[in-house]
């Protein structure tokens, strides 16, 4: 993208850019926490001037897909709760099949007290990010909504201990090397992970409790099975 491009209006031009810094982060794949390159290093990058870049790190940074820290960069993924060198301590303490082990073990109860403690405002939120899920162009963009809609359940359960705990465990999950290797550009309409959320949501919504802390680990056990087939069972 150049400055060429003047004669297209404001949002074309930020939605242009977006999309090309979409690309950017996807062909170079830097793993979750991996910081990118200065702002003055990417306006040249993609020539267009530190106004325009800013506009289009925001869009992506509401998308989860970044977090900028000021005087720190910015990096790939949602917002540390932690320090990045707490986290880095703990995804190398923690294997995958642990980190599963302990989404199983808290998930479920999140999930249970959402239905119970969730407000309309909390169950729409969980609903949109449920629909940004099915909706997601590419992996990056799945995973970032994944992790979104997860954390919806958390808060709803509006319980800020437990909160706190999910996000630290939500961190090193996003921080731990899984190698898992995508074969496709984006999720497959009958990836089993969709049906499994709205399993998920329609439970909680329906303020089901037992059922929501049900779905909730059959969920995360699929998801074990399939992510850990040799850990399964």
């Amino acid at each position: 993208m150049t400055n060429t491009a003047i004669g297209l209006d404001l949002p074309m031009i930020t939605q242009s850019l977006t999309e090309e810094i979409r690309q950017y982060i996807a062909t170079r794949r830097f793993s979750h926490n991996d910081r990118l390159p200065t702002e003055r290093e990417l306006s040249r990058e993609f020539g267009v001037t530190r106004g325009a870049l800013r506009k289009a790190l925001a869009t992506l940074e509401s998308d989860g897909l970044i977090w900028r820290h000021v005087g720190r960069g910015t990096f790939i993924g949602s917002r540390s709760v932690l320090n990045l060198a707490d986290v880095t301590y703990l995804g190398e303490m923690a294997s995958p099949a642990q980190v599963m082990a302990a989404r199983v073990a808290m998930e479920p109860e999140l999930a249970r007290l959402a239905s119970i403690y969730g407000t309309r405002s909390d169950l729409d939120e969980i609903e949109a990010c449920n629909a940004r899920c099915r909706a997601a162009p590419e992996w990056r963009s799945y995973e970032a909504w994944d992790n979104k809609l997860h954390h919806a359940i958390a808060k709803a359960t509006h319980n800020k201990l437990l909160l706190y705990l999910f996000e630290t465990l939500n961190v090193v999950r996003r921080s731990t090397v899984w190698g898992q290797v995508r074969t496709t550009k984006l999720p497959a309409r009958d990836h089993a992970s969709f049906a499994e959320h709205d399993a998920i949501c329609q439970a909680i919504a329906s303020r089901d409790a037992a059922g929501a802390s049900k779905r909730m680990r059959e969920h995360l056990n699929s998801v074990r099975e399939r992510v850990l087939p040799a850990l399964s069972g």
